[in-house]
């Protein structure tokens, strides 16, 4: 049979692979062939495609097939996977080959999932356009002369061209949600803690989660059902027992409602960006969701101290990539010009500036009157949500402030690159989990651009967020 990858879901797939429609590879082989370079999505093409889908067939004829057994995925080139090269977008990584497999991709492998490639990233993870990768700029799916949002723009990109079926990304500010915004298709950010980090080259150790995009609820979460849960080599993951108390208090039957913190949506957001909000309010409203006014005081300050202590830990975190462990090297006249040179030649623009920040920031005089701070400023930002979740269920916003913008439109000014993140960076702040879902379109120059709603619920309510995007979209959620 034709192989429709446009409305494939997993659950589709794996029963057309049940029932001997197709089998794996032939399924791999129809996403390999509908790889299109013009997008520039992938760093890394993996040599073992059919090799995989083989092995899967094998587990279709021998009964012990999973639900994700076979099903093509797309893996931001930032998460390890043993023996194949993990750039994260920088020429400091440009020839390493991870000696180790990330946890979730271990959690992934034995679900017998299919990994066509390494998708394309803003160095380090430093950006919201993947302008910022050594290997190229991600082009839009739904205009090639737009960026496809960042950091996670290849795999936002993979799964709205059809060149994987789902994809893992990563998110840290917003680099799952806004990329997920820009192309049309969902993406998850999860409870900090949830997913294990193990394997994730790091950008912010406090910040950093893996998370899935997908064409649907469904998608999404079995993925996520696949990779959550505890793990010794995280020892910031959530216990399962903290997890099973926590879902048990969820009453997804119950009439829900709807926290808008409208003194937030005031300033910097596009008409049109507002008037999609407004609708899929009166959408939900119709759903027979309650729509109430919130006040989060200090959500405005989320950006400001995000962007102290999360170049604190990239500062800290990029201090290994010297020359001497592994990766690139330039030799220099000493040990300290070998530094120089190949820090300075290795790491592109935004991630030396996020360095020089952080290293200041954490430099002798500095870091009480900086980076404890803004410490201080986060926890009254969790106080904030913690009271407004008393009195909602979840909260919603648009994911950003505009559709996509021109590529190269603000890669010289970092302060409006930044501000991108205005309304993603809240979550990983405070650490709660946060959707985007498809919203509608806006039209700029003639094209019809997307734009994505976004969803925070109370940590570990993961399900709360699935059964509300849900009942926004329409669909199943598992």
């Amino acid at each position: 049979m034709k192989i429709d990858l446009k409305t494939l879901t997993i659950q589709k797939a794996h029963q057309h692979m049940l029932e001997g429609d197709f089998t794996a590879q032939e399924l791999a082989q129809a996403y390999l062939d509908n790889i299109n370079p013009e997008y520039n999505a992938f760093i890394v093409f993996f040599e073992d495609v059919l090799e995989q889908a083989e092995k899967a067939d094998k587990r279709f004829k021998d009964g012990t097939a999973e639900l994700l057994t076979g099903i093509p995925m797309a893996i931001k080139n930032n998460i390890l996977i043993k023996g194949k090269r993990t750039t994260a977008g920088s020429k400091i990584l440009e020839n390493y080959k991870a000696t180790y497999d990330a946890t979730v991709i271990d959690r992934l492998k034995k679900a017998g999932a299919v990994f066509i490639g390494g998708t394309n990233l803003d160095e380090f993870a430093h950006g919201s356009s993947t302008e910022n990768s050594a290997y190229g700029v991600t082009k839009n799916t739904f205009d090639m002369g737009r960026v496809a949002g960042g950091s996670s723009g290849g795999s936002a990109v993979a799964v709205a061209s059809d060149m994987a079926l789902v994809a893992l990304g990563s998110d840290t500010g917003g680099s799952i949600r806004q990329p997920a915004s820009f192309n049309n298709v969902l993406g998850l950010k999860t409870t900090y803690g949830r997913v294990s980090r193990s394997g994730a080259v790091a950008m912010g150790s406090s910040l950093d989660q893996i998370g899935p995009f997908g064409k649907s609820v469904e998608d999404v979460k079995i993925v996520y059902d696949c990779i959550k849960g505890n793990d010794k080599m995280d020892s910031t993951t959530l216990k399962d027992e903290v997890i099973e108390k926590a879902e048990k208090g969820i009453d997804l039957n119950k009439k829900m409602t709807i926290g808008i913190p409208r003194h937030f949506l005031k300033e910097g957001i596009d008409k049109d960006v507002m008037e999609n909000f407004e609708n899929s309010l009166k959408k939900l409203e119709e759903k027979g969701y309650k729509i109430k006014e919130i006040e989060l005081p200090n959500i405005k300050y989320s950006l400001a101290s995000y962007y102290i202590f999360a170049p604190a830990e990239i500062s800290a975190n990029l201090s290994r990539y010297d020359g001497v462990r592994f990766g690139f090297k330039k030799e220099g006249e000493d040990l300290l010009d070998d530094y120089m040179k190949t820090r300075g030649e290795g790491f592109g623009k935004e991630a030396r500036r996020r360095i020089m920040l952080g290293t200041y920031i954490l430099s002798a005089g500095y870091k009480d009157a900086y980076y404890n701070k803004a410490q201080a400023v986060r926890e009254i930002i969790r106080e904030d949500f913690r009271k407004a979740f008393l009195e909602v269920d979840v909260i919603l916003t648009p994911t950003t402030p505009t559709p996509a913008f021109k590529i190269g439109a603000k890669g010289n000014d970092p302060i409006q690159m930044y501000l991108e993140d205005i309304f993603t960076v809240s979550s990983n702040v405070v650490g709660n989990p946060a959707i985007s879902v498809p919203m509608g379109f806006v039209e700029r120059e003639g094209k019809e651009l997307p734009v994505g709603l976004q969803i925070l619920a109370p940590h570990m309510y993961e399900n709360l967020l699935f059964k509300v995007s849900s009942d926004f979209l329409g669909g199943p959620t598992s």
